[in-house]
Formats: C-alpha cells, structure tokens, sequence
C-alpha cells in the first residue's frame, strides 16, 4: 500500500505576540485552503529583537527585524516568513519576493493614553513615547511644545511603559493593537492629515523563494490585488527617495474608484521643515504614482533631508 506523505509548510516568524498573531493568521488562511498540507510555525529571533537599548534609526532599521528570517529562506530551514510590510526594505536578497500581501488592516495610527481623549487634549509639554523619526517629525511640527521620548519594545511591552507612567501617551499602529486585541485602548484613530500612515502600515505579507513554485502557487489565493496596487505605489516611491525604513518619510496610498489618491511627506526630525505632496492617478499606473510624488517631494529639496537624516545615524 502507498500512502503519501502531507505537505509539511514552515513558516518563519519572530517570536513578539504581534508577530506570532501574524503568522498564525497566515497559517489559519493557508489550511483553510490547503487543508491537505500541514503547517509548523518555527520561530526565531532577530537582531531588531535583542537590541533594545538604543533608538531603533541608529541601529540599523526596521531591516533588522528581517535578516535572519531571510537567511533561513535561503538556507531553506523555512518555506516563507511573513512580515510587517512597513517593516521590509526597499530591496529583497537575490533570490526573494513577496508574491502576496493580505488584505490591508486600517493604516492610521492610534493614540493611546490613559488619562486623554485625544491628540489634540495633550496639555503643554506632555510626554509623547514613539521610536518613529516621521510620528516626531509630524508631530513636532504639528505642536513643538511636546516632549517625545523613544519608545522601544514589543506591543504589550510599550503599553505596559505607558501604564507605569512613563508617558502621557503613546502612539502606535492601529492595525497592531486591533490584531491583537487592544482595540478598547485606542483612545483616537489619528487623521491621516495629521500622521500620515508609514509605507506599507497595516498590510500583512508573506515573502518566500522565487525558484520555489510549490509555495508560489499555494500562496496566490491569499493576494488581495488592492492593498498590492496600493502597496505598490508607495514602494516605488520609497524606492525613489531611497527612504529605507527608519526615516521621516510617509507615503501612503488609497483606492478610489480607478483612480488611487497617494500622499507623501518628508521632514526634518525637529519638524522644523515638512514636505508634502500628492497626486491622483489611474490604478493601473501604482508604481508609476510612486515615482511621480517620489519626484515631487525630491523638487521641493528631500534628498538635502533624508542625506541630513542619514549623516546623524
């Protein structure tokens, strides 16, 4: 008698509750649709995870939170890690892709505070907690009276922080704290005027070998083809202004219609100057979008403060 042996299906993630709840999502998706395959999530531990005693800009980047994930797909100890994608590089390791990205979460940021209602309740000097340099720039350029401090750490690890009264708020991503259940602890969805939305935020991907078609082809039903056209748009325009990841940069992209409305900024991290730009464009033309409001933001002088940006860390 021959008996076949399931599809065994590795999933690579760290090991923070955010990103365990990912994964497991992703892993929930793929059996739903492969209940054929079995899946083991094998967790592992970043070098953006153990450095946690200095600012998340001067120690490299987001990009930390990603290489070891990467190497074990090219040492094929894993099919296919999945990511943050306001986390992911401009560029992949030769050799890898993300063939899909689920469909986006709301990419607003949140406010969390235990004793105000909103943003604009903050009384003068308050302490605000956030590692992002574009939440400080945005913000201080916004209302230069508060003091924002560098907020390290997992989800529950920065709530915690705010409930030992180290902050008089904190702001994260909403798509994060309703993930994991916390949606009772946003205090206010912040308009994307005021903070807009980091590359990628809320959008959940899931990168793997291209030579693998195995993996490629169980992957494809998870696409949602928007949050890609969308995710798109900003990519290419990050790529443009070789933002990388941990720099007061935004661009942020929405589908209305045919048409997709994209959004960017660039400032110092005093918020001493911001530069923004917008444009409309048909949804077929997302990277092309990208690289226009790219262009814009590059006229109105960003290289002269992403190059600032870069020299200070």
């Amino acid at each position: 008698m021959i008996t076949s042996m399931a599809t065994v299906l590795r999933i690579g993630t760290r090991r923070s509750p955010l990103a365990l709840w990912q994964a497991g999502h992703v892993a929930g998706l793929l059996q739903e649709m492969h209940p054929e395959i079995r899946i083991e999530l094998v967790k592992i531990m970043t070098q953006g995870d153990k450095i946690l005693d200095v600012p998340l800009a001067a120690a490299g980047g987001k990009g930390l939170f990603l290489k070891e994930l990467e190497q074990a797909l090219l040492d094929k100890q894993i099919d296919l890690a999945v990511h943050s994608m306001k986390d992911v590089p401009v560029h992949f390791p030769e050799g890898l892709h993300i063939p899909a990205v689920l469909m986006r979460e709301d990419p607003r940021d949140a406010f969390v505070s235990n004793h105000y209602e909103t943003l604009q309740d903050l009384p003068q000097g308050a302490v605000i907690g956030t590692c992002s340099l574009r939440r400080q720039s945005l913000l201080r350029g916004w209302r230069s009276d508060l003091m924002i401090k560098d907020l390290r750490g997992n989800v529950n690890t920065r709530l915690r922080k705010l409930d030992d009264g180290e902050f008089d708020a904190i702001i994260l991503a909403v798509a994060g704290l309703k993930r994991l259940g916390f949606d009772e602890r946003i205090r206010q969805a912040i308009d994307k005027d005021l903070l807009l939305p980091a590359v990628g935020q809320g959008i959940v991907g899931v990168e793997c070998r291209i030579s693998d078609q195995k993996t490629n082809n169980l992957l494809k039903p998870l696409h949602h083809l928007n949050s890609a056209r969308c995710l798109a748009a900003e990519r290419a325009a990050n790529a443009a202004l070789d933002g990388g990841c941990q720099v007061p940069l935004a661009v942020h992209a929405e589908q209305q219609g045919r048409k997709l409305l994209l959004q960017g900024f660039v400032g110092r991290p005093d918020g001493s100057r911001l530069l923004r730009a917008r444009v409309n464009a048909d949804i077929d033309n997302a990277a092309a979008a990208g690289e226009q409001i790219a262009a814009d933001l590059l006229q109105q002088g960003a290289k002269q403060i992403l190059d600032e940006v870069y020299q200070q860390h």
